[in-house]
């Protein structure tokens, strides 16, 4: 996630360069058949490409406005998270008195954060991170999962023979929520909670199972494809026709131009179309960018910073002063 003030334009445009680069391709061979080869009929009426880019416009607002919401849902999903853990810290100091018991749940709750973290992070084929405009930026922040293995961050937090059981398992986030319910039951067997406590204690489980599936939905769930290729197919399409839309006008205008640039006017059609086509690819960029709130990317909900300030805060209910240090924003991109 940024957290500065903005993007800066620089980085904005050499983020988008490439698309640029096809842009300006597309705008000037249009010019150079109508102009240098003499092809004046080599033109698309106005009304068709203003009509395909109403449409196009329609489609990228669309996209972008659904996958804002995915990011804000993601976003929604692990500050619910937050409190709930803050919560389960709270009750699993006071409901009993066992510190053993209250470290253990506590710092099994600090795994199971850990291993949501890493599921998160892992790649998917439609995410987009591993394109190239995306990984050249990549060199301005680091992806704390994908610098420690999820084997040596599971080991602070789990004793070795739930860590051996932990390990080979696909979905090591629902098993580690396995291991608190059947703490909580023992707890209740013993008689060290009583049944109204078992029942709270449970139900939070149960609330961190939903937001696990939520994220897991997020995370698994991609933004449907037909809609993004049908973006993809119509943003690429009026770019296309753009420029032979506009040849027609834009040589009209030798007719009532004085001066070194009469005659030349059609030249324009190059930087103006390439100007309103790249506003339509930068916004499906922005849109694509944004459509996978957890996958590693600038603009992905912190879960990194999140869960590590979450087990600052648990680890403090516990009385514990040997901390790590918070995440810190690296070109103020903070994951």
């Amino acid at each position: 996630m940024h957290i500065g003030k903005s993007y800066r334009l620089s980085e904005f445009l050499i983020w988008t360069r490439r698309k640029a680069y096809i842009l300006f391709v597309l705008g000037l061979l249009p010019v150079l058949l109508y102009e240098v080869f003499g092809l004046k009929w080599l033109t698309v009426p106005w009304p068709v490409v203003a009509l395909l880019g109403t449409a196009t416009a329609f489609t990228v607002g669309f996209k972008n406005t659904q996958t804002y919401n995915r990011a804000a849902e993601g976003q929604k999903v692990w500050t619910d998270l937050m409190s709930l853990s803050r919560y389960w810290g709270i009750i699993s100091l006071d409901f009993f008195n066992n510190p053993k018991k209250s470290k253990e749940l506590i710092y099994r709750h600090i795994a199971w954060l850990t291993a949501m973290r890493y599921y998160l992070r892992e790649d998917r084929v439609w995410e987009s991170t591993s394109k190239k405009h995306n990984t050249e930026y990549q060199q301005f922040y680091s992806i704390p999962e994908r610098e420690v293995s999820l084997d040596g961050e599971l080991a602070r937090y789990l004793p070795d023979h739930e860590l051996e059981l932990i390990l080979p398992v696909k979905n090591k986030a629902t098993q580690l929520l396995t291991f608190q319910s059947r703490t909580v039951k023992t707890l209740y067997e013993n008689g060290e909670i009583v049944v109204l406590q078992l029942v709270e204690m449970e139900r939070v489980i149960k609330d961190f199972f939903i937001q696990q599936g939520k994220s897991e939905q997020l995370k698994d769930s991609p933004y449907p494809r037909q809609y993004a290729i049908i973006n993809t197919l119509f943003v690429w399409l009026f770019c296309f026709l753009l420029p032979f839309g506009i040849l027609r006008d834009f040589d009209q205008l030798n007719n009532i131009i004085a001066g070194p640039l009469r005659g030349h006017m059609v030249w324009l059609v190059l930087p103006f179309s390439m100007l309103i086509s790249w506003m339509y690819t930068s916004l499906e960029q922005v849109g694509e960018s944004t459509e996978n709130p957890f996958e590693g990317s600038a603009n992905d909900v912190p879960i990194s910073q999140m869960g590590r300030l979450l087990e600052i805060e648990l680890r403090q209910m516990l009385g514990e002063v040997d901390l790590p240090a918070e995440l810190q924003p690296q070109h103020d991109i903070i994951l």
